[in-house]
């Protein structure tokens, strides 16, 4: 029985993997969660499995469900140390990271000190401090278990080879949302066009993150870290399929790729049973006489000009991806919420990234400053 905490539970990816622990009950027990501000999605989570722990986002929910649940033993938090307290729960083996946004970064660095395995589904962690993260990783001895499909795909890729081995990373696309559009057909899209996602099921953040690219270019800096692959053996391809994961070629030529249906629950329950594997007897098996064909396209780098600044991020290293992925965060929510214009995302990073002066080997003070610098820069802007 593996004892598991989740950070985002209300979440997409965090829904999901409550379907894997109900779907496998006898394996997995939730220990404690964080919901944000979904209280409902708590109570009913609460009633559920009793977990010994609950952190939201303020003072006032948890007040409220202190009072609803006076007669559990489930003790309550909130706020960035009510993360850490789910993130580091002494029972608890597993750590599912599936917050959204640099939120999820301390916590997680936290729970390495601690010796939790991670399963790593916030991309942020890793964009923003992945020298520091991987370095913690290392030297706690802790397994980072990638939960993104793509990294998911690399790393059973991965099983029984050399890293020295290793020609290029290829990590596919879908091409998200408006993969069909030319930049002139995407003046004036709605939110609505841009949540309309053809494969995936997922949160609006990484949706919007998708019809951008920028959620393929977060990948790459995190395939970098995760992998140990330098930017210029990381390549990125359109595949409007879904089925191959992400690939990986070796120096004799050979490639080796992970395939299956788009399904999230597929990675997560992966992450959770490492090295071992259980049954999905939900999921839709591949076949591949009903797919017939898959197809594959060229990334086109201005088309998509999200994921160049985020090979220019990665590669200029040091504070640059913190602001690449600050100025996007506020940029997707200002776009969400009506206040800008689908293709002023990738105005607001250009600005914020050619605006910054670079720090080489930031620690984690240095991250959160210039995090918080960003974004208040970036809503100057639009506000």
């Amino acid at each position: 029985m593996r004892k598991i905490s989740l950070l985002g539970a209300s979440g997409s990816i965090g829904l999901q993997t409550i379907e894997v622990i109900r779907q496998h009950n006898d394996q997995f027990h939730l220990l404690a969660f964080s919901v944000g501000g979904n209280v409902r999605v708590a109570q009913e989570l609460i009633q559920e499995f009793s977990p010994h722990v609950v952190s939201v986002q303020s003072k006032e929910d948890c007040e409220t469900l202190k009072s609803q649940f006076a007669s559990t033993d489930t003790r309550f938090v909130y706020g960035e140390e009510g993360l850490i307290e789910v993130a580091t729960l002494k029972e608890v083996d597993v750590l599912v990271n599936a917050v959204m946004g640099s939120v999820g970064l301390v916590p997680t660095l936290h729970a390495i000190e601690h010796k939790k395995v991670i399963a790593l589904a916030n991309k942020e962690t890793l964009v923003t401090a992945g020298h520091i993260v991987m370095e913690a990783a290392r030297k706690h001895q802790v397994p980072i278990l990638p939960v993104d499909s793509e990294h998911s795909a690399i790393y059973q890729c991965l099983q029984g080879e050399k890293e020295k081995n290793i020609e290029t990373i290829i990590l596919t696309a879908s091409g998200g949302s408006f993969r069909d559009r030319t930049r002139q057909q995407l003046e004036g899209v709605t939110r609505e066009d841009a949540l309309n996602h053809p494969n995936w099921s997922m949160g609006a953040k990484i949706t919007i993150d998708s019809a951008t690219m920028m959620n393929k270019g977060l990948e790459v800096i995190e395939a970098h870290w995760l992998f140990n692959i330098p930017y210029d053996d990381i390549q990125v391809v359109l595949h409007r399929e879904s089925v191959i994961h992400s690939m990986v070629e070796f120096h004799d030529t050979s490639i080796i790729a992970q395939l299956g249906t788009p399904d999230m629950r597929v990675p997560i329950q992966y992450a959770l049973t490492y090295p071992d594997r259980l049954p999905h007897p939900t999921g839709k098996r591949l076949n591949f006489m009903e797919m017939g064909k898959l197809h594959f396209e060229k990334m086109d780098f201005d088309r998509f000009r999200c994921l160049q600044y985020a090979f220019d991020a990665g590669k200029a290293g040091g504070t640059m991806p913190t602001v690449l992925n600050a100025a996007n965060e506020v940029a997707v929510d200002a776009f969400l919420n009506g206040k800008i214009e689908f293709l002023a995302i990738e105005t607001f990073i250009e600005k914020a990234m050619s605006k910054h002066s670079i720090q080489l080997n930031p620690d984690l003070e240095t991250i959160r400053e210039v995090d918080l610098e960003t974004r208040n820069f970036v809503r100057s802007l639009i506000d």
